[in-house]
């Protein structure tokens, strides 16, 4: 009996040491491949070829007017208002994000949806339909790269990467992070909710936690705003800042597989690979939020005729010089 415990106790042993030395093979497998794979992944090396899907200053005949260096990217952001099991929607958030990878340096762009701009074989319309137009007559990716290119050709930035999402898909994002500390600038009454129960709140100016759902509400809210769509991408800015609060914050390293789970959920279009989506994560892996600045295009709001809806609206006419000024200076180089 006694040898028999003591044959069990050996085996158990071998087995322990069978698995101990396993795993030790594979780690030493990953350290050797996950070095490689981090050299490659490094973000001044993955990115210097980055490529510019948009080369911005059609106008100008010299090729290196349009490219950037190669320590610098410009992403562009898109928010859209396509509904759940919806394949169309309009672009409702258009934010430029500048990565300087030397400096560590982040430049943001706003631009406001109801700008007027010109869509070969449409005519004049606001920025905001090129997306629905596109992709109600010609596809899906169709509609997401008319707007890139527009946006490209509007501000005169090189676009390198794009990436989409919807409210439902910004909501599973803060999810996946847990509740989100944003602080609203400004009082915000909730006029257009997408949830009934939420009609008229009134959101205080402060530090508030929200959930993914009351996240949506913010970022959607423009009508009660006395700035309108300005006041709103002061909101959208305000919740970007409390997002990667919480994303980078040490204390919410559990939340991470779900977050990783909610980027199916998150992205509805992009051209960035995983491999693209790591490096720029090890980019940015300790940003410090004071190296974010941000940047509005503002205009003069008319009443114009829209070629696509064959009426009168509220259109947003820009400054050719001021974009030009501030594409040149933070986001060219």
């Amino acid at each position: 009996m006694e040898s028999r415990e003591k044959k069990n106790v050996s085996t158990k042993k071998k087995k322990r040491r069978i698995i101990i030395y396993t795993l030790l093979v594979i780690f030493v497998l990953l350290l050797t491949i996950g070095g490689f794979s981090y050299y490659q992944l490094q973000p001044a090396k993955h990115f210097k070829t980055a490529p510019v899907i948009t080369p911005g200053n059609t106008s100008s005949n010299s090729t290196d007017e349009n490219k950037l260096s190669d320590s610098v990217l410009n992403i562009l952001l898109l928010g859209s208002d396509q509904r759940k099991d919806e394949k169309i929607g309009h672009t409702d958030s258009m934010i430029i994000v500048h990565v300087d990878l030397k400096k560590h340096e982040y430049q943001t762009l706003s631009i406001p949806r109801d700008t007027r701009v010109y869509l070969d074989g449409y005519g004049y319309t606001k920025l905001t339909s090129v997306q629905y137009i596109i992709q109600a007559t010609k596809g899906q990716k169709e509609g997401v790269q008319a707007t890139v290119d527009a946006i490209g050709k509007l501000t005169g930035i090189p676009i390198n990467y794009y990436v989409e999402t919807n409210y439902w898909g910004f909501k599973s994002m803060v999810d996946a992070v847990g509740d989100v500390d944003v602080t609203v600038p400004f009082d915000v009454t909730l006029t257009h909710p997408w949830y009934k129960e939420n009609k008229n709140k009134v959101i205080k100016a402060g530090t508030h936690t929200f959930d993914g759902k009351m996240v949506t509400e913010l970022v959607h809210e423009r009508h009660s705003l006395k700035n309108g769509e300005y006041g709103r991408q002061q909101l959208q800015q305000a919740t970007l800042v409390g997002i990667a609060k919480s994303a980078l914050n040490p204390n919410k390293i559990t939340h991470l597989p779900s977050l990783i789970n909610s980027i199916s959920d998150f992205l509805i279009a992009t051209n960035m690979t995983t491999s693209d989506m790591v490096s720029l994560g090890l980019a940015v892996k300790n940003i410090d939020l004071e190296s974010i600045h941000y940047h509005q295009l503002h205009g003069e709001n008319k009443k114009m005729y829209d070629d696509v809806l064959k009426n009168n609206n509220d259109q947003v006419i820009l400054d050719p010089e001021e974009i030009k000024d501030i594409a040149t200076t933070y986001f060219m180089d």
